[in-house]
């Protein structure tokens, strides 16, 4: 018996570590979606400045392009579905897989868009724009096996009752 009440004490104690690390994690990723946001903004409204005022030293930026502007943006996104998925895994008490699936297809989407931007400068370069083609159709394919995943997953839990989980959890 008071081993056992020693258990659970221990168990209470590591659940309300990994609640409060979870937490900070959340709130990190929380001010770094914002400074990553304030940036994309930031460079956005350098960008049109410097399209108004013809300025190319600041148009030749790549982190101010619309494309650098974008990958920014589409980070923001895949850290906020971060951030979502830590809050998931605070109220449920476990790790869902699905998020963490929508954060794959967002990051390969996001590398896809950032690819096919600048693929025009490859033309030039037959190896170069293979490889790039070569990474596409991987990223495509990693897109679509995530999709099947999550359809799988949700169809999955269609057939999973409450008391199935329970059952799992007491084994």
């Amino acid at each position: 018996m008071h081993q056992e009440r020693k258990h659970l004490t221990i168990v209470h104690y590591l659940e309300r570590a990994e609640r409060i690390v979870l937490s900070l994690i959340a709130i990190v990723l929380v001010v770094l979606a914002l400074l990553l946001l304030v940036n994309s903004v930031i460079g956005m409204g350098s960008w049109v400045w410097a399209t108004v005022t013809n300025n190319a030293d600041t148009l030749a930026k790549p982190e101010i392009s619309p494309i650098g502007i974008l990958d920014g943006v589409l980070l923001v996104m895949m850290t906020m579905e971060i951030v979502y998925t830590v809050t998931l895994s605070l109220q449920s008490h476990k790790l869902v897989a699905e998020p963490f699936l929508i954060i794959g297809i967002i990051a390969a989407i996001r590398r896809t868009l950032v690819i096919t931007a600048e693929s025009t400068r490859l033309e030039s370069n037959p190896a170069a724009f293979q490889s790039t083609l070569l990474e596409l159709g991987l990223l495509s394919f990693i897109v679509g096996v995530m999709a099947i995943s999550i359809w799988v997953i949700r169809r999955s839990n269609k057939f999973v009752t409450d008391q199935d989980e329970e059952e799992l959890k007491d084994e």
